[in-house]
């Protein structure tokens, strides 16, 4: 689900001691035990979605999810074709994946959670606008029966990119699926955008405030080899400049600018980072660096077993995001600089949103940032941060 595309992740090695121990790591400990609830108790509208596309299945298998720190889960993905059908092979398996997915959903209603369907992503936006614009009955149609089918007691849009031609079908789509489904859950992630140019399309997004329930920034995977930018972390709370012009402060001040209430609008935590070669931290000249990897192969378990060192380890206090800084290159992609998330940046997270009084925090994806065979309390410490700071 990230500005970058998505990619199938490659096979991770099951945490080891090793990993447990770099957890425990000044910087990159995980939050202490508590006893976790039977399930989420943010405060009223406070909503905590984690994603999980079918392709990541082997990554956390349904048995290990922690449920107690989401109140709403989104399996994924169900793509729209052009004449308002549907693929539902979830990146998978079109004959084995419906059934896993209902699985989910099913377990997710059992836990107190409630599960949403992704439709589209990365790669699907012009069947999704096709199927708006010619087919819109039709797609409607096969969405409200996946949704019954599957288990599931809602949708997430996935349509990304939002482009020019794109403001009336998608609005007549959200309105459509809002008369045919008045009790569902209805969200939609939007796009990150940089400090230094305004929103595009500010009226579509009031609009579809409207209309659904949540409107949710993928405010992870915010920097890269760019013109006119120094390198920058991934997911920055503060600091936006000229030069490194994205923060998660500064995407939240242009939606509300644009009309979408807070208690509407949510942030995203990437559960994963990313690995570049040329710089060795925030705010240098790129000059000739490259971002060569992130989401799908950077999972937060592949980071702390793979290129977490204590002397590697910085936090950079302006921006609240951890980053560890390789100069000789490290780890299987030979990473300078990785900027990821650990439970100190996401706690800096949830209590700005809380603070601010969003409503909601998503994270991309739930797998990536869980460590299989974790003693209790450390298989997902990403994810605990997350329900201890966001209240």
């Amino acid at each position: 689900m990230t500005g970058g595309g998505r990619r199938r992740l490659g096979a991770l090695v099951a945490a080891t001691a090793s990993v447990l121990a770099l957890l425990a790591a000044p910087g990159t400990a995980a939050p202490q035990a508590i006893q976790a609830p039977d399930r989420f108790e943010a405060a009223p509208g406070r909503w905590v979605m984690g994603y999980f596309p079918l392709y990541e299945r082997r990554l956390l298998p349904i048995g290990e999810i922690d449920w107690s720190a989401m109140t709403h889960l989104v399996v994924g993905r169900v793509s729209p074709l052009p004449d308002g059908g549907l693929d539902e092979d979830y990146d998978w398996d079109a004959d084995r994946a419906p059934a896993y997915a209902k699985r989910l959903a099913d377990a997710a209603t059992a836990h107190g959670v409630t599960p949403l369907l992704m439709i589209g992503g990365a790669g699907d936006h012009d069947a999704f606008l096709a199927a708006a614009r010619d087919h819109r009955g039709d797609l409607v149609a096969h969405l409200v029966t996946a949704m019954r089918d599957g288990g599931f007691a809602g949708l997430d849009l996935d349509w990304e990119p939002v482009v020019d031609g794109d403001q009336e079908p998608l609005l007549a789509l959200a309105r459509d699926l809002r008369e045919a489904l008045p009790d569902a859950v209805l969200t939609m992630p939007v796009g990150w955008v940089a400090s230094t140019s305004p929103l595009e399309f500010p009226d579509l997004y009031a609009q579809l405030a409207g209309v659904l329930d949540r409107l949710d920034v993928m405010s992870y995977g915010m920097a890269g080899a760019w013109p006119g930018w120094r390198s920058w972390h991934s997911s920055a709370l503060r600091g936006a400049s000229a030069s490194t012009p994205s923060s998660i402060e500064a995407n939240v001040a242009a939606y509300r600018d644009a009309g979408v209430p807070a208690a509407q609008l949510g942030i995203g935590i990437g559960f994963y980072g990313s690995c570049w070669r040329g710089v060795t931290g925030p705010r240098q000249r790129l000059d000739g660096a490259a971002l060569v990897a992130d989401d799908g192969v950077m999972a937060y378990t592949t980071i702390v077993r793979s290129y977490y060192t204590r002397r590697a380890y910085r936090y950079d206090t302006e921006a609240q995001a951890p980053y560890l800084r390789l100069p000789g290159g490290h780890g299987p992609r030979r990473c300078t600089y990785v900027s990821y998330e650990d439970p100190r940046s996401v706690a800096a997270k949830g209590d700005y949103a809380t603070a601010a009084g969003l409503g909601a925090e998503i994270v991309w994806s739930i797998p990536q940032g869980h460590v299989r065979g974790a003693a209790a309390g450390r298989t997902d410490p990403l994810l605990r941060a997350v329900r201890r700071h966001f209240r």
